[in-house]
């Protein structure tokens, strides 16, 4: 027995991971994946996966579906066109556009249960996507914050949460500092959530963001809160660690801060921890830290995941 499950989308399988921990029993995983890399790290670790390829061929698919059998989909359809960080394309973009083709797949195999995530929008593309959905439900906002050490502010979908389903922060939450690897650096230095980002300043260091005789400058920015580290992203230098006081920040950082001494990336490990992925769930033969980074900056929250499907 077990449930029938099909993952758009799927990345490196973070919804596998999630629906073991969350004891939901799965009959067949069919998984939706393009990237060679992603797929070679979901069969490392569940090698039963069965692979469909690219979305875009879903009416070829051949699904098997027994009498009786109870059917999950689960999505998180690329977000670059609504992302704040991206150009805001929303519908327009080709890669945004794929929620339709998500869409389609619904009303197409109309599954018992099914989950769709997305990033923080403007409120008339969320209400494009909630329009479009069967039954019209209403987003859950949910920042990954609440359980994990790193903000992911997301929106969420489905036909089986509550409208006003919250995530209950754990009483006793692990501390920033215990999900840091310490072999990555035996002095003991206390390391903060930081990030490096590209900004035009003035000679008082005052943003100047349209002036085109202004060059861009790194700078090194030590968050205020020393327990929570920025929504982690497919670039390494947007969630970086810091032993500088919080709250200060240090411009054209590459020539006047040393890596490994005033900043360093996260390892690898330190980044699946920061969405409560398993260690070394993306290691690979030969596989370069900043990829291992890279796909992980992709997935989902997997704690969080696990909260929504126990609603199921």
């Amino acid at each position: 027995m077990g449930y029938v499950v099909i993952s758009l989308f799927d990345g490196i399988s973070c919804g596998q991971i999630a629906l073991q921990k969350a004891g939901i029993s799965v009959k067949r995983y069919y998984a939706s994946e393009i990237s060679k890399t992603a797929i070679a790290i979901t069969q490392k670790n569940f090698p039963n996966t069965i692979q469909l390829g690219d979305v875009n061929n879903w009416k070829s698919w051949n699904i098997d579906l027994d009498p009786g059998d109870k059917l999950i989909i689960l999505g998180g359809s690329p977000c670059q066109g609504f992302s704040h960080s991206g150009k805001g394309l929303n519908f327009k973009d080709p890669r945004s556009k794929l929620f339709f083709t998500f869409v389609d797949i619904l009303n197409h195999y109309k599954p018992d249960y099914w989950l769709l995530e997305n990033v923080i929008m403007k409120d008339v593309w969320r209400d494009t996507i909630t329009q479009h959905l069967p039954g019209k439900p209403k987003s859950i906002f949910i920042d990954s914050a609440v359980l994990a050490p790193s903000m992911r502010k997301r929106n969420y979908w489905s036909n089986f949460l509550p409208a006003n389903f919250t995530v209950a922060p754990p009483k006793n939450k692990k501390s920033f500092s215990s999900y840091l690897d310490p072999s990555q650096d035996k002095s003991g230095r206390s390391w903060k959530p930081a990030n490096i980002v590209g900004r035009k300043l003035d000679s008082k260091g005052v943003r100047k963001d349209y002036d085109p005789n202004i060059k861009i400058t790194q700078v090194l920015n030590v968050r205020k809160n020393t327990e929570l580290l920025n929504c982690l992203t497919t670039v390494q230098k947007d969630t970086i660690l810091s032993v500088h006081p919080p709250g200060t920040k240090y411009i054209d950082v590459y020539n006047t801060k040393t890596r490994g001494v005033d900043w360093r990336y996260l390892s690898a490990v330190e980044a699946e921890r920061m969405l409560t992925i398993p260690d070394n769930y993306t290691e690979l033969p030969k596989l370069a830290e900043s990829s291992r980074h890279s796909h992980v900056g992709n997935a989902w929250t997997v704690d969080i995941i696990v909260e929504l499907l126990k609603q199921i």
